[in-house]
This record gives structure tokens, C-alpha cells and sequence, in this order.
């Protein structure tokens, strides 16, 4: 089935108004044609805040942010996925959490970030709580979502059991640094994961001097389809896929069918 895909390489708007740069974008979307829109990592937060400061700012789920997100999407008749900080129910450290929502603005699925980067001089972990489940998907009238977020993209495990739960498009809102061979590191690993699971793999970067940009499409056979500009540039990347693409990359190569996975314990 063939629909309509949109990547929000935004960065964090000058005044503040989140949601009002989301309604902006999403109403280019819906002129664009846009069936599901994306958004990247960390859209509700303007930096990398403390501890304290993101505890203060996390919501539930269905809080506010959401809601905003959610009349949104309702409005502009948009399928939307969105992050957000989710107050933890323990009270604990808060979630990165992804959150899908229908064209109603219905909540759909959500997904809390497994694997957090602790790498470079950055502890995510002192600030977030870490998810406790892989293969998180969700039927959409075009598709099946898989939802990953940023740093799980190193992680082939995170997406083989999206494949394995019926993803045929995973999602991945990133703020993806730019770093020595990082915007490489990036594209490459976009590509295996959608080489390796026969899957299209969409992921909207946030836009910043301090990340790599490049949002992207790629194909179940690892081809680039659609990106986004480098850095700082702010961009809506469109792009129309078909998922019957996946079905036949499986056909030609049944590599999921080829598994030992008795072999890999």
C-alpha cells in the first residue's frame, strides 16, 4: 500500500511555542499530502536539561503536551508520531517517550526509549529512566509502525524484533550529535537496519549545529529515498512509500525465513 510519510527536521523554536511549531508544520504537511508525520527526539525539551528540571517537566502520557499534539492531528486529519518527557508513575526518572497518534488524535501506542547514550561526555541515564520493552508496534490504516528512538538504532536487536513483531516501517525520532564520522555512522546504520530486517526505516533528526541532520528514508533494500539537510537546516522531507516494497525484498531474499535462531541463545 502506498501513502505519504513526512519528517519534521525542526529544531527547538525561538519563542518557546511548541506546539505552535508543530500546528505550523503539520499544516505544511497536510498541503504536502502527508498520511503520517514525524517528529524528532526531544521535541518538547528546548536543551539537555537537568535532572530536576526534566522531572518538573514531564507529563503522563495523555497530559497536556499530548493533548496539544492530539488536536493537532485531528485538526489537520494527520496520522503523528511525537516524543515527549512521561512522568515516570514510580517516581522515578521520567521516560523519552514516543507517542503515536490517529488522525483523531486518539493515542495509538506509545514507546519509551530502551537504550540511552552514555557515550562522549553524555549520561542520558543520569537524567532518564530506561524502557523495559523491544518491539513496539502499531496498526495504522497504511501500515505497521515499529518505534525505536535515537540510540537504539546501534542496537540491530532493537529492530530485528520490530521485524519479528510485523513492522513493516520502523520510526525513529532522533537528536543523532555530530561528531567524528557520526553523520556516516548515521546513514550506514539507517540503511543496515533496513538492509538487514527488509523493512523502510524513516527517521527525522533534529535540526541543530550540535546534530547531524540528514533526515531520512530508506527502502527495504537499503536505498536512501528521501533526506533531509545537513546540521542546522530545518526541513519537512516528504517522501511516498509503498509497503508492498517489503513484501517483495522478502520474497527475492527471505532472510527472516533463514533464521537459526535456536543457533543464537
Amino acid at each position: 500500500m502506498a501513502f505519504c510519510i513526512g519528517l519534521a527536521q525542526i529544531a527547538y523554536p525561538d519563542d518557546g511555542d511548541v506546539l505552535a511549531q508543530v500546528a505550523r508544520v503539520a499544516r505544511e504537511a497536510a498541503r504536502g499530502g502527508v498520511d503520517l508525520l514525524i517528529f524528532p527526539e526531544n521535541l518538547m525539551a528546548p536543551r539537555e536539561l537537568s535532572a530536576e528540571e526534566l522531572c518538573l517537566m514531564a507529563e503522563p502520557v495523555d497530559g497536556g503536551f499530548i493533548q496539544g499534539i492530539g488536536a493537532v492531528a485531528r485538526n489537520e486529519g494527520l496520522w503523528v508520531v511525537a516524543t515527549m518527557y512521561e512522568a515516570n508513575p514510580e517516581g522515578g526518572r521520567p521516560y523519552n517517550t514516543a507517542v503515536v497518534l490517529d488522525a483523531s488524535g486518539r493515542i495509538c501506542g506509545c514507546y519509551r526509549k530502551c537504550h540511552l547514550y552514555d557515550a562522549h561526555g553524555v549520561r542520558e541515564s543520569d537524567r532518564v529512566g530506561k524502557g523495559s520493552e523491544l518491539g513496539v508496534t502499531v496498526k495504522t490504516p497504511f501500515c505497521t509502525l515499529g518505534l525505536a528512538i535515537c540510540y537504539d538504532l546501534r542496537f540491530p536487536e532493537a529492530f530485528r524484533a520490530l521485524a519479528l513483531a510485523g513492522c513493516d516501517v520502523a520510526v525513529l525520532p532522533a537528536c543523532w550529535y555530530a561528531g567524528e564520522l557520526k553523520d556516516e555512522h548515521w546513514e550506514a546504520l539507517l540503511r543496515a537496519r533496513a538492509i538487514e530486517n527488509e523493512i523502510f526505516v524513516a527517521a527525522a533528526d533534529h535540526a541543530g549545529e550540535q546534530y547531524v541532520g540528514r533526515s531520512i528514508v530508506a527502502d527495504p533494500l537499503g536505498r536512501v529515498i528521501a533526506k533531509g539537510p545537513a546540521g542546522s537546516g530545518e526541513a519537512l522531507v516528504i517522501c511516498e512509500i509503498d509497503t508492498d516494497a517489503v513484501a517483495a525484498a522478502r520474497d527475492a531474499m527471505p532472510v527472516l525465513d533463514h533464521r537459526r535462531p535456536e543457533l543464537y541463545r
